[in-house]
């Protein structure tokens, strides 16, 4: 079954985006732990039978919920990478718009936020079919770096991550190969980067930081600009467009 949620012209497509805008609404109430089927049709007025049709089991909902999370938060990115890149930014300025448009569309879906990056939900394990979607926010950090280094933005560590590479094939490929010393373990930086994205906007979206901070919107900028540094970038400050 395609549970990529693709729009198309079947008699499905009607019944499919009502059970996915109410799974939505659902998992605001209950979270995805609490999403079932038999909520689901409830509350969008539907036969379970009409669900099960489109979606005969939960997981097969919740893979689809999680496609769309990633595609749509990936393109949220995306675009204002390429915005940037259409403007003639450097890859720090272009690493702070993408940033800040996942940080936008976080808070406008703090649902399917805490789908995909919350506590993993119970008896669920996501199937193949999602890695290529949650690719797509490693992808354009890594189109980023990849442009910072080869037009010669970065400074190169002062120390490098000790002993082997610690990459898994998958890892390289996306970035399109080890880059040569001084900057033979930026991928594993980039890496870092990623994860301090993820965990700062956990910390922003889950309200960890409101009580610590003036302003949360200056502070996410500075943020990535000290994890950029990780990787030898300049991020400019100063310049606050949400």
């Amino acid at each position: 079954m395609d549970v990529s949620g693709t729009a198309s012209a079947d008699e499905n497509t009607r019944p499919q985006a009502v059970i996915k805008t109410t799974a939505r609404q659902l998992l605001v109430k209950l979270g995805a732990g609490g999403l079932t089927l038999d909520a689901v049709a409830r509350e969008g007025g539907l036969g379970v039978s009409d669900v099960e049709a489109v979606f005969p089991h939960r997981d097969d909902l919740l893979t689809a919920l999680l496609i769309d999370a990633y595609n749509d938060s990936g393109a949220a990115m995306e675009q204002a990478d390429q915005a940037a890149r259409d403007a003639g930014a450097p890859a720090g300025a272009r690493l702070l718009a993408a940033t800040r448009a996942l940080r936008r569309w976080s808070f406008a879906n703090p649902a399917e936020f805490t789908l995909v990056y919350g506590s993993p939900v119970p008896d669920y394990h996501a199937p193949q079919d999602t890695v290529p979607p949650a690719s797509r926010t490693p992808a354009v950090l890594a189109g980023i770096v990849r442009s910072a280094l080869e037009a010669g933005e970065l400074t190169a560590p002062r120390r490098q991550v000790p002993g082997p590479p610690l990459l898994l094939p998958e890892a390289e490929a996306l970035f399109g190969g080890v880059p040569e010393a001084p900057f033979s373990d930026l991928i594993e930086r980039g890496i870092v980067l990623w994860s301090s994205l993820v965990g700062l906007l956990v910390f922003q979206v889950f309200s960890r930081t409101h009580d610590s901070v003036r302003d949360e919107t200056a502070f996410f900028d500075y943020a990535i600009a000290v994890a950029a540094e990780g990787i030898g970038l300049v991020v400019p400050l100063g310049e606050h467009t949400d």
